[in-house]
């Protein structure tokens, strides 16, 4: 492959140009942004499938002897479920701090080689108690990965390529649940090896993977595109240009200051609004999918096969999805539609008692909401200016969005129909919805101000050193709808 980029014609579109003087056209613009997914998504997909299959493995344990050995019962359950949030939720702010002062492959690695140590000994756990500890440092050390590569794909890609990728990342999540369900079906009959039970192999064995994992990332992650050894020089160039560009010059340089504005703009705060009521029924799914189908009256086994198909037509969706998004340049439309999908699929378990009825609202509810999380990622990242603000915003959504996860693990009490687990999902689909149909209008809003000021003070973009630290708030900055 020649490393040269081509010479685009002055015949070449504006609207298919890459950034001003970096000699690419939009053909090699694609090819070079191809040569950036195939070195980093596969990798960070991988280690993302990983860590959403080490933590929503506790509901196919469940459902493979757990709750009878560890004597879960009453509120226990929930009770081990929910503690995983509580660390994890609020070391995601300081994790992406520390991932940009320190390098992504080195501080990625680092916290996988000890959440998969984490995993692989709870193997030992006997008791509820241990189950509970276990439970919390396991969200304490997995906390950094989800939020970090979030904003590591940022620090890679346009605002127009976001979410796509953030969509192929995430869809690992929805690829886990289906092979979590597959893996657990095979694991659980390893039961008595080695004096473990079934669900007991399933911790082991998907730690061990997880660490394996890590130790290989130490070799094959990259930190950004200024150091990448896949690109060429040009290249790199290019990537730089276009990234430096699309973030209208705002700065890169850690300052606190910038952690202080994504804490006190109340438009991070309507994003993770929009996010819990999202992610409350993703956690929902992915913990209580295999109760709920045996619910209907399946077996053990034929549950964790049955919840197979959910995770599939969700992980199918959220790449289409993904796809039109960036394709439509389109974020609050898409966030809305898949909820209000999700939203029918919850009605329809919520009214309908029939087996075959109920499990397609369980697939309906996957399909329409799995989609929406990469979505409103790349929404928030694209609207946070600056990197450090950028990095914070995310994992203020993400972490605070995770307290969700709290919630998702005490609403499902009441089977076999779970009336106040999917009617309080219901709700919370709800309020995304009108959260974002509240922040489409005011985005837009600002967009229309900040166009007439330009006008009225002749601003452009050669002016944009004069606000390279202001962020979003910058005359030059445009929000994404």
């Amino acid at each position: 492959m020649s490393s040269s980029p081509r010479i685009s014609a002055d015949t070449t579109p504006d609207n298919e140009k890459g950034p001003v003087g970096a000699g690419f056209d939009a053909q090699e613009r694609a090819r070079v942004l191809r040569k950036i997914d195939w070195h980093l998504l596969p990798f960070v997909s991988l280690l993302y499938l990983l860590s959403f299959l080490d933590r929503s493995n506790v509901g196919n344990a469940k459902v493979a002897g757990m709750s009878t050995d560890l004597d879960l019962t009453g509120y226990r359950y929930n009770i081990a479920a929910a503690v995983f949030f509580i660390l994890y939720s609020f070391a995601e702010v300081p994790s992406n701090i520390a991932l940009k002062l320190f390098r992504p492959s080195r501080w990625i690695p680092s916290i996988m080689v000890a959440w998969g140590l984490v995993m692989t000994l709870m193997c030992l756990v006997n008791t509820f108690q241990g189950l509970v500890v276990a439970r919390i440092f396991l969200g304490l050390t997995e906390a950094g990965l989800f939020p970090g590569v979030t904003y590591y794909i940022s620090l890679w890609y346009p605002k127009a390529e976001r979410s796509l990728r953030i969509a192929i990342f995430f869809s690992a999540a929805t690829v886990a649940g289906a092979f979590g369900g597959i893996l657990a079906y095979a694991i659980e009959k390893m039961e008595g090896i080695g004096g473990l039970h079934g669900w007991q192999w399933i911790f082991c064995l998907e730690g061990i993977a997880t660490i394996i994992a890590a130790l290989t990332s130490f070799f094959f992650l990259y930190d950004y595109p200024d150091t990448a050894s896949f690109l060429t020089d040009a290249e790199r160039h290019y990537v730089i240009e276009m990234l430096k560009e699309d973030s209208n010059n705002l700065s890169t340089d850690y300052q606190f200051r910038f952690v202080l504005q994504a804490l006190r703009d109340y438009k991070s705060y309507v994003q993770v609004g929009i996010y819990i009521g999202l992610l409350i029924p993703v956690y929902a799914i992915a913990l209580f999918t295999p109760t709920i189908i045996t619910e209907l009256g399946f077996s053990a086994a034929n549950a964790q096969l049955l919840s197979v198909p959910p995770f599939v037509c969700g992980c199918v969706f959220t790449i289409l999805v993904g796809v039109l998004s960036d394709k439509h340049q389109l974020r609050g439309p898409y966030v809305i539609g898949g909820a209000f999908v999700s939203l029918v699929g919850y009605i329809v378990l919520y009214t309908q008692s029939g087996s075959a009825a109920s499990y397609a609202g369980a697939v309906l509810a996957a399909v329409g909401v799995f989609p929406t999380i990469a979505v409103d990622l790349a929404w928030a990242s694209s609207n946070a200016g600056g990197d450090i603000k950028r990095g914070v915003v995310v994992a203020m959504v993400i972490g605070l969005g995770n307290l969700g996860g709290i919630c998702s693990s005490f609403i499902y009490l009441d089977p076999p129909r779970f009336h106040v687990g999917h009617g309080t999902i219901i709700g919370f689909l709800s309020l995304s919805i009108l959260l974002s149909c509240f922040a489409m209008w005011d985005y837009q809003r600002i967009n229309k101000q900040k166009d007439a000021l330009c006008r009225e003070q002749g601003i452009t973009d050669d002016r944009g050193d004069e606000f390279v630290d202001m962020g979003d708030e910058s005359p030059l900055f445009r929000y994404a709808i």
